[in-house]
C-alpha cells in the first residue's frame, strides 16, 4: 500500500538535508547514488488509498450522473439497514477499489476484482453465521471512501472490514503474506481486537505468512468510521504463488473462512479465567494489578495465608480492585499440608480466618496447592474434597498454564506454554503464579495475545474445572 520503510526514508531525509551542504557536485552525486539505491531497496506497497486515481473516478462518476457539485451522498442500497433494536450484529463488509480505481494490477488480475470476490464469500459465511451484512459495493463500481464511511455511519453498523491486495515493486517476487491495519491512536471503538482477530484467524484458516499487524493506518475507512474498523490486505499479486492462491475459489474461501471466523469471535468471544496462585508478593502482585488494572480486566487470586500477613495492603487492594479471592493455603507444604484429611482442614481453617480477617472477604473458592490430585495426596484427595463440598466450599484446578512455577522461561515463552496449553478451548481457567517476575512482565502482551478470549473472573457460579480422582476414589 505505497508504504515507506518509515526508519529508512527518514534516514534519507537527514542525508538529503546534509548533502545541500557540500555543495552541487557532492548533492548530484548523492541524487544519483539515491536513485540506484531506492529502486534496488525500498519496499513500496499496493495503496487503498489513491487520491489522483479516486478523483478522476469521481469526475467520471458525476459526469455520467450529470452530478457536477460533489455534494450528493451515495444513494441507500437495496440492502436492509440495521433495525435500531436489532440485537444482530451489522458487520460492513468493504471490498477495496472498484470501476476505474483498479487497486494494483499484476498479469491481468486486478486487485478490485479479487477484493470483491473475497468480500462476496465473507458476507455469505457471515450470514451463516447468523449476522447482518452489508457490502458497500456488490458489484464493479467505483465508490468513494467517504461515502463507504457514511454508509456504515449512518446505518450504525458494529464492525467495518476493509479488504485489499497488496504488491511489491521491488524485484524481490517472493515477497509474501498478509498485512491488517488499524488506527491505534482510537482505543475507544476496540479496533486492535476486531484487527487481531481478523489478522489471527486468517493467518491460521490459510496458513499465509504472517506480516505486520500495523497499528498506524491512516485510512478514511478505519480512522472515519465510528465504530470498530480494520483494513486487511490478504496477499501480494505480485508474487507469482500467492496470486495463483489468490485467484483460486478454493484458496478465496479460506481467507473468506479466516476473515468471518475473525468476526464471530469479536462478537461472540470464548472465555478465559485468569488465575494466580501462591500471592500476594512483595513486588509482583502489585505488577500484576497495574497491567489488569489498566486494560480493564479482572482475575482471580488464590492466596496463600502466611503471605497476605507478611503483605497485608497488596491483599486489600486485590480485593478492592474487585478480583475474585480464593484460597491456596497458609503453609505451602506439601508434606504437612498433606499428612492427614485433619492437617488440612487445620491448615484451610487458618488461611480462611487470615484472609477473612484482612481483606473482608468470605473466600468460598480454593485451590489444592499442587491440584486436586497430585503425588502428594493420593491417600487423602478423596476424603479432602468431600469435606470440603461438605462445607459448601468449592475448588478449581485449571485446563491451561504459563508453567511459570515449573521451569525458568524467559516471558516470551511464557506466553507460548499459555498459547499451546490453551488448544483453542471455549472455556479456559489459566494457571499463573503473582511470585513469578516474568509472568508479571509478560501479562501485558499475553492479554493481547488471546483476543478471542473474554476475561472473567471466577465465582461460585461458574462450573468448576476439576482434575479427575484416582480411580476407585
Amino acid at each position: 500500500m505505497y508504504i515507506r520503510e518509515r526508519g529508512r526514508l527518514g534516514k534519507k531525509r537527514q542525508r538529503r538535508r546534509k548533502s545541500w551542504k557540500l555543495g552541487i557536485g557532492a548533492a548530484l552525486f548523492f541524487i544519483i547514488t539515491l536513485g540506484v539505491y531506492t529502486f534496488m531497496e525500498i519496499v513500496v506497497f499496493a495503496s487503498p488509498e489513491n487520491p489522483e486515481v479516486e478523483a478522476e473516478a469521481q469526475a467520471q462518476k458525476e459526469a455520467k450522473s450529470g452530478d457536477v457539485s460533489g455534494n450528493e451522498l451515495t444513494p441507500e442500497p437495496e440492502q436492509y439497514p440495521k433495525e435500531k433494536k436489532s440485537i444482530v450484529p451489522l458487520v460492513v463488509v468493504d471490498a477495496g477499489h472498484g470501476g476505474l480505481d483498479v487497486g494494483c494490477m499484476e498479469k491481468d488480475v486486478s486487485e478490485k476484482d479479487i477484493n470483491l470476490q473475497i468480500a462476496q464469500r465473507v458476507k455469505g459465511r457471515l450470514e451463516d453465521m447468523g449476522f447482518q451484512v452489508l457490502l458497500v459495493r456488490e458489484k464493479d463500481e467505483y465508490l468513494a471512501k467517504e461515502d463507504r464511511v457514511e454508509i456504515a455511519n449512518r446505518f450504525e453498523a458494529d464492525a467495518y472490514v476493509s479488504i485489499h491486495q497488496n504488491t511489491y515493486e521491488g524485484s524481490d517476487k517472493s515477497v509474501g503474506g498478509i498485512e491488517t491495519w488499524y488506527d491505534g491512536t482510537d482505543i475507544g471503538r476496540d479496533s486492535e481486537r476486531l484487527a487481531r482477530l481478523v489478522h489471527q484467524e486468517t493467518i491460521k484458516s490459510t496458513g499465509a505468512v504472517e506480516r505486520e499487524l500495523w497499528d498506524i493506518a491512516d485510512f478514511c475507512v478505519t480512522n472515519k468510521t465510528q465504530m470498530p474498523a480494520c483494513l486487511i490486505e490478504t496477499g501480494f499479486l505480485s508474487n507469482p504463488q500467492e496470486r495463483a492462491l489468490l485467484t483460486s475459489p478454493e484458496y478465496q474461501e479460506k481467507v473468506a473462512q479466516g476473515i468471518a471466523e475473525g468476526i464471530h469471535l469479536f462478537f461472540q468471544p470464548k472465555t478465559m479465567y485468569l488465575t494466580f496462585d501462591d500471592g500476594p508478593s512483595e513486588l509482583c502482585t502489585d505488577m500484576v494489578l497495574d497491567v489488569l488494572k489498566a486494560n480493564d480486566v479482572k482475575a482471580t487470586f488464590f492466596l496463600i495465608g502466611e503471605y497476605v500477613e507478611k503483605y497485608p495492603e497488596v491483599a486489600k487492594r486485590i480485593a478492592e480492585e474487585g478480583h475474585t479471592i480464593g484460597i491456596h493455603c497458609y503453609k505451602h507444604d506439601y508434606g504437612a499440608l498433606y499428612e492427614s484429611k485433619e492437617s488440612y482442614l487445620a491448615d484451610f481453617q487458618k488461611a480462611y480466618d487470615v484472609i477473612l480477617e484482612t481483606t473482608g472477604v468470605e473466600a468460598r473458592l480454593f485451590r489444592f496447592p499442587g491440584g486436586s490430585v497430585n503425588p502428594y495426596n493420593e491417600d487423602v484427595c478423596e476424603e479432602i474434597v468431600h469435606e470440603m463440598t461438605k462445607k459448601g466450599f468449592i475448588y478449581f484446578d485449571w485446563n491451561a498454564s504459563l508453567n511459570d512455577a515449573v521451569g525458568n522461561y524467559e516471558p516470551e515463552q511464557l506466553i507460548t506454554n499459555a498459547r499451546e496449553t490453551t488448544l483453542d478451548r471455549k472455556k479456559v481457567v489459566m494457571l499463573a503464579h503473582d511470585r513469578v517476575l516474568n509472568t508479571a512482565l509478560c501479562l501485558e502482551e499475553l492479554l493481547r495475545q488471546f483476543p478471542e478470549y473474554r476475561m472473567k473472573p471466577l465465582n461460585e457460579h461458574v462450573k468448576p474445572v476439576q482434575f479427575n480422582l484416582p480411580d476407585g476414589k
